[in-house]
């Protein structure tokens, strides 16, 4: 069974299209092109892994629900309202958990990275924060509700908290803002000032915010500086899922002794031993003495940047629409290549040097994997795909090869 979230994406991808057109119409400067391809390669990668995990998770849940629960509810509307309140409320402290134990901290940092607020950030999503949380979630099928039902609750919990990632809409009325998550209290959640860190964990009810001592107010939205309180400077989707954990273990080879090395996992964030200066509190921060990560590069790279990424993210589209069909040696081959293909597009955003062999092996790999595929297993799609694929072949190793020629004459002159 397809996510709910899969059948959202073009809707998604419309929406932001929507506000971005918004954004420069209005000069409101909500969006940039590095940032933006970086949110949806993180979210193309998180998509990717849970459809890879999806089925270790559910079958866990399903064993669970067969074997141990302790009665099973009914299939009715009821049922599905009180699942959805039960996982927003076991939400709320899994999201909790994940700003106040550095060892989830790792992997949920990748939603905060991001500079900007808009909402493209809410597709921008860590890779295996399911694989180490999903235990908090697992009164649910002790309690004996449907798989679908729960797959179907977390599934417009998700879809929810879309919309609440963006500065386009203001303050809601107090009923709702009372009530419900909004973009205002998300807004708080994603700030860096030490005032809103930690602060507004809900899924869609505000209510636990509220109950367990966690809500903060919006006071103004323009003193609001977003991202996390050490820069994260790179565009790399596979970096940015792994660079706190090393973090981590740099810091750790730092301490004296192997009680501290071992409770660096469960301390909270900023957490470090006095003789290394003590708890590291975070900073006061303004909109106008911040200043963005904004490595980029060259307009002839970026327009080829801008082409593999929008081929990359139809593949991803038409690989997790087809994943259910494809072997398992192929799902892992597609995984891999599509992984690879996020990491060097960022690469290219960030203009390293390397990418020139990279994106030709790169190419190399996309071409053998499409094509060995069709010869297994679509053998009357093969000749449509050898043309489109060795044309797009073609014109990418041509346009990579002018971009690399040019920025060489720029650099000399």
């Amino acid at each position: 069974m397809k996510s709910p979230v899969f059948f959202a994406i073009p809707f998604f991808i419309l929406l932001v299209a929507i506000e971005a057109i918004y954004s420069y119409r209005k000069n409101k400067k909500l969006y940039r092109l590095n940032d933006t391809i970086s949110n949806f390669s993180l979210g193309i990668g998180s998509q990717i892994a849970g459809a890879l995990s999806k089925v270790l998770l559910f079958g866990i849940y399903i064993y669970i629900y067969k074997h141990f629960a302790y009665f099973h509810q009914p299939k009715t509307w009821w049922s599905f309202v009180l699942c959805l309140v039960l996982f927003d409320f076991f939400f709320y402290w899994a999201h909790r958990l994940s700003h106040e134990m550095n060892f989830f901290w790792g992997a949920h940092v990748v939603h905060h990275q991001s500079e900007e607020y808009n909402l493209s950030v809410a597709l921008r999503q860590p890779w295996f924060h399911s694989l180490i949380s999903f235990f908090i979630f697992l009164p649910i099928p002790f309690l004996g509700f449907d798989p679908i039902i729960f797959g179907l609750a977390a599934g417009l919990q998700t879809l929810y908290q879309f919309w609440i990632h963006t500065r386009a809409i203001g303050k809601l009325p107090a009923i709702v803002e009372y009530f419900f998550n909004t973009p205002s209290h998300h807004r708080v959640h994603h700030a860096i000032n030490p005032k809103y860190i930690d602060k507004n964990h809900a899924g869609f009810l505000m209510v636990w915010d509220r109950m367990f001592g966690t809500f903060k107010a919006e006071e103004d939205p323009e003193e609001i500086v977003y991202g996390i309180t050490t820069q994260f400077k790179s565009w790399n989707p596979v970096w940015a899922n792994w660079h706190y954990y090393q973090e981590m273990i740099d810091k750790a080879t730092q301490m004296k002794t192997w009680r501290d090395k071992l409770h660096i996992i469960y301390a909270r964030p900023g957490w470090q031993p006095d003789y290394l200066g003590g708890f590291q509190h975070p900073k006061e921060v303004t909109t106008q003495a911040f200043n963005k990560y904004d490595a980029d590069t060259t307009n002839l790279f970026k327009a080829y940047g801008i082409l593999q990424f929008v081929l990359t993210l139809a593949c991803s589209i038409a690989y997790l629409d087809h994943f259910s069909t494809i072997s398992t040696f192929y799902r892992w081959l597609f995984a891999t290549v599509i992984v690879l293909s996020i990491m060097i597009i960022g690469a290219i955003f960030e203009h390293r040097r390397w990418i020139a062999w990279a994106e030709v092996v790169r190419l190399v790999l996309v071409l053998v994997s499409l094509n060995s595929y069709y010869y297994y297993w679509y053998t009357h799609w093969l000749t449509i795909m050898e043309i489109g694929s060795v044309g797009v072949f073609i014109i990418s190793i041509v346009w990579l090869v002018i971009s690399m020629y040019k920025d060489s004459e720029r650099q000399i002159a």
